[in-house]
């Protein structure tokens, strides 16, 4: 099978090609950058119909390329792959948290939802069942460590962040911020959800039914 992966932050490639390794080392990965739709969003430079644009002119790139499937790794563009999927139908087209935030769903308890960029959650909280409670999480300044190489950084304000919350589980919104996964677990009791493996496991399940 060959896989489609579409970034829009170079620390998520990382992620879901370790998430792969593990779990789907058999499939054939192409990765497509386009690390200015971050930027751009947080800046406000693009409209929602020039974002769906660029975001279908990547779909289709990657059909050109014979693709069985796409998964986007971009947690905060959720209504702009929505239109990617529903212009490439019947292809599967996967968005990165909807794997996990199934999961998330069918756990009982409060969800503590984490992020690193502001626009992730106001993309995903929507995404959620009315029945679920999710308390969003910002981390200021992770990111920003993340860019500069401080991972460490990066790591220990999202896990000193998640000390700080009374959620029963924590869920990680964005692929880049699946390293932590390991420190969290070690520094508190509760379950850790991450995206890239959630959303793995999805796609090989579509793929194989």
């Amino acid at each position: 099978m060959r896989i489609a992966l579409i970034h829009a932050l170079r620390e998520s490639i990382e992620p879901t090609l370790l998430a792969f390794r593990c779990s789907w080392p058999e499939a054939d990965l192409i990765n497509l950058l386009d690390d200015s739709l971050s930027a751009d969003l947080a800046g406000r430079r693009d409209s929602n119909d020039e974002l769906n644009k660029r975001f279908i002119q990547l779909g289709r790139y990657a059909v050109d390329r014979r693709v069985d499937a796409i998964l986007f790794t971009c947690s905060a563009f959720g209504s702009h792959i929505d239109k990617v999927a529903k212009e490439l139908a019947p292809l599967p087209v996967v968005k990165p948290n909807e794997a996990m935030v199934a999961e998330a769903s069918g756990l009982r308890g409060r969800v503590g939802l984490f992020a690193t960029f502001a626009p992730t959650l106001q993309s995903m909280l929507g995404e959620f069942p009315k029945h679920v409670t999710v308390v969003p999480v910002f981390v200021e300044g992770a990111l920003d460590a993340l860019d500069a190489g401080d991972i460490e950084r990066h790591d220990r304000l999202i896990a000193d962040a998640a000390e700080t919350i009374d959620v029963d589980i924590i869920a990680l919104a964005q692929f880049s911020m699946a390293r932590s996964a390991t420190r969290i677990a070690r520094t508190t009791d509760r379950k850790v959800l991450t995206t890239p493996g959630a959303a793995v496991q999805g796609l090989k399940r579509i793929l194989h039914q």
